[in-house]
C-alpha cells in the first residue's frame, strides 16, 4: 500500500519538530549547568535590544538596577494575578525565593548561551505552526491529529510565555518544574499526532495480541519517568544554589549537601530501572518489529542514563553530564510513550494470521 504523500510530508514535519523539542531540551539543559539561566535578564529581548551586547561598555552603568526594578514590576502584577485566582502560595513564593532580588553580573558568554536558547525556541514555534499547516488535510480523514497539531501549537504559545516568567522570578523552582513539564506535554501530543497519522498496517505497527499487565506497565513507566523528571528539575534547583553559592567551585562536596529530594530522586531511579527491564524483555517476546526497535531503544537510553547519574553523583557533578542526563531522560519519556500508543494501536488490530498453502 503506497503511503498518501500528505500523510508522508506530515509526519517528516512531525518527526522533525520533536527532535527540535530536543535540542532545544539539550541547549536548556546546557543553560541550566553552565549558570546561563539569567544571561538575559528580560524577555523577549536581551538588555533591551533584540541582538545581546558582547561588552559591558554597551550597558548603562545601573543595568542591573534598571532589569531588577522591570522585574519586580512584572512579578508584582503576576503575583496579584494568582492571588486573585487562589494560588497564594505560589504568589508568595515570588517574592519569598531568597534569589529574587539577586541582579546577575554581566557575562557575555552566559548573555549569548541563554541567547541562542531563546532563538532555538522561536525556531521551534516556526515547526510547530508548520505541523498545524501539514495538518490540514486531517481535518476530514482525522480531526483529532488536526487538534493535537494545534492544540500543541498553543500550548507552545503558553510555553514561550512561561519562559517569561522564569526569567522575571529569576529561575523560581516551581516555574522551571511547570516549564519543563508542559515541554514533556508538547512531546507527547506530537508524538501521538504522527503515529495516529499513520494508517494501520503501513509497517509502523502490526497487529498482535495483547499480554496481560503490559498496557499497565508502560502507562506507570511513562508516568514515573516523567515524576523523575519533575524530581530532576528540583534536584537541579538544588545544585544551582549550591553552585551559584560557591562560585560554581568545589562541586566534589556538592552532592553530601543535597538534601531527602537527591535522595528519593537516586532511589526511585532503581525502581524505574527495574520497571524498563521488565518492559523491554516484555515488548521482545511480542511478534512486532516496531516494539522490538522501541524495546531496544529504551535498553540503551536506560543505560545511557545510569551511566549519565553515575557520573553525576560520583564525579562531582561535572557541567557537561548535566544536560546529558536531562536530555537522555526526556528521550526516554518520548520513547516510552510512543511504545505505549503504538503497542494500544497494534492491539486493537486484527493479528496477521499466516494463509496456509493449498495443494492443488
Amino acid at each position: 500500500m503506497v503511503t498518501p504523500a500528505f500523510v508522508r510530508r506530515f509526519r517528516f514535519v512531525g518527526i522533525l519538530t520533536v527532535a527540535a523539542v530536543y535540542v532545544l531540551i539539550l541547549i536548556g539543559g546546557i543553560v541550566r549547568s553552565t549558570g546561563s539561566g539569567m544571561g538575559c535578564p528580560d524577555w523577549p529581548k536581551c538588555f533591551g535590544t533584540w541582538v545581546p551586547p558582547t561588552h559591558i561598555s554597551q550597558l548603562p552603568a545601573d543595568y542591573k538596577d534598571i532589569y531588577l526594578a522591570q522585574r519586580v514590576a512584572k512579578n508584582e502584577k503576576l503575583a496579584a494575578r494568582l492571588e486573585s485566582m487562589g494560588f497564594h502560595q505560589v504568589a508568595g513564593d515570588i517574592f519569598d525565593h531568597p534569589s529574587q532580588y539577586i541582579e546577575t553580573d554581566f557575562n557575555p558568554v552566559k548573555t549569548w548561551i541563554e541567547y541562542i536558547n531563546r532563538l532555538v525556541g522561536a525556531l521551534i514555534g516556526v515547526f510547530v505552526f508548520a505541523t498545524v499547516l501539514f495538518a490540514l488535510p486531517y481535518w476530514r480523514r482525522d480531526r483529532p491529529v488536526f487538534w493535537l497539531a494545534l492544540g500543541s501549537f498553543l500550548l507552545t504559545g503558553v510555553q514561550g510565555w512561561l519562559g517569561s516568567l522564569v526569567v522575571s522570578t529569576n529561575l523560581l523552582p516551581i516555574m522551571v518544574t511547570i516549564h519543563m513539564g508542559l515541554a514533556l506535554v508538547i512531546v507527547g501530543m506530537l508524538l501521538y499526532a504522527v503515529i495516529r497519522s499513520q494508517r494501520p498496517g503501513s509497517g509502523i505497527e502490526e497487529g498482535i495480541q495483547s499480554l496481560p499487565g503490559l498496557k499497565a506497565a508502560l502507562v506507570v513507566a511513562v508516568l514515573f519517568t516523567f515524576g523523575q523528571i519533575v524530581l530532576g528539575t528540583q534536584v537541579r534547583e538544588e545544585v544551582d544554589l549550591l553552585a551559584s553559592a560557591s562560585h560554581y567551585l568545589g562541586r566534589a562536596g556538592w552532592i553530601d549537601q543535597l538534601g531527602t529530594t537527591f535522595k528519593v530522586h537516586r532511589s526511585f531511579s532503581i525502581l524505574i530501572v527495574l520497571l524498563n527491564a521488565y518492559m523491554v524483555y516484555t515488548l521482545y517476546r511480542l511478534p512486532s518489529r516496531g516494539l522490538h526497535r522501541l524495546a531496544v531503544a529504551i535498553a540503551v537510553l536506560v543505560v545511557g542514563e545510569i551511566l549519565a547519574g553515575i557520573t553525576l553523583a560520583y564525579l562531582a557533578f561535572p557541567a557537561f553530564a548535566q544536560p546529558i542526563h536531562l536530555t537522555l531522560a526526556t528521550v526516554l519519556f518520548g520513547t516510552q510513550f510512543q511504545a505505549l500508543v503504538v503497542y494500544n494501536r497494534a492491539t486493537k488490530m486484527q493479528p496477521q494470521v499466516a494463509t496456509p498453502a493449498v495443494v492443488a
